[in-house]
């Protein structure tokens, strides 16, 4: 074999064994995920990367404010967010592709004390007002604050409540207020409380959904993922039978 065929052979080598690499690593879909959503999604990442060969990164915040990060140019791919307006939106905008949007999980609020015996099983500390102060997420950003807004108004106790309220930057924040202490209690995500040790449980008041609009939490695949088979993967993953049960177990809804 002279030189000239040595060096083609060689060089054809080197180029399938680096596609081969490419392949066996797959992609890296970086997600945009709601702070209500995050500690789930911790679970989800390592059994789809498993099943895939693909890998997640991930950046949570208030679904507001990951959004206005997307319209400013963030390098996400796919956006999980806490309601299904902001996807709605970012699609009209052209910054998501609307076919691609849908629920994969539906968020329950709760009025949450690490103080047992505090929260009542009715949630009638909210008209007793035996507390000093009450933490909600922002709800100009984040859809649990919003959620909470809309319960306390429709019970009527938000004029009196008003001032003794407390906000978090998103729902995370607002957990670590009441788990320290520095709020007496708080609305949060039931799924915040699905992994405390049972000393911390505290005790709780689950909100009846009629009290709020639903939480419906929807997944968009965004414009800078288009191209990104691992993002395309994921999504389709959230919707598998074993991704929805990891959902459902730490504790929200599920679409039909």
């Amino acid at each position: 074999m002279n030189s000239t065929i040595m060096r083609r052979w060689f060089c054809a080598l080197i180029l399938y064994l680096n596609a081969g690499q490419a392949d066996a690593t797959g992609d890296t879909v970086h997600v945009a995920v709601a702070a209500n959503f995050t500690t789930t999604l911790q679970k989800l990442a390592p059994d789809f990367e498993r099943r895939s060969g693909h890998s997640l990164l991930q950046s949570s915040g208030s679904t507001g404010k990951l959004a206005a990060q997307i319209r400013n140019g963030a390098p996400f791919d796919v956006f999980l967010s806490a309601d299904d307006a902001q996807p709605r939106q970012l699609a009209a905008a052209g910054l998501a592709l609307a076919e691609t949007q849908f629920t994969y999980a539906i968020g329950r609020l709760v009025l949450w004390s690490s103080q047992s015996g505090l929260v009542d099983a009715k949630g009638e500390i909210l008209r007793t007002g035996d507390f000093a102060k009450l933490a909600i997420a922002n709800p100009k950003t984040a859809p649990y604050g919003a959620a909470a807004e809309q319960a306390l108004r429709k019970l009527g106790v938000w004029p009196r409540l008003e001032a003794r309220l407390v906000y978090g930057e998103n729902i995370a924040q607002t957990f670590q207020f009441v788990s320290t202490g520095n709020a007496t209690l708080g609305f949060v995500a039931l799924a915040q409380l699905s992994g405390l040790k049972a000393t911390a449980q505290g005790s709780r008041w689950r909100v009846p959904e009629t009290l709020h609009a639903p939480l419906r939490q929807d997944a968009v695949l965004l414009q800078h993922g288009a191209d990104n088979a691992g993002a395309r993967a994921f999504l389709e993953y959230l919707r598998s039978p074993a991704a929805r049960a990891m959902i459902v177990a730490d504790g929200y809804g599920i679409a039909d």
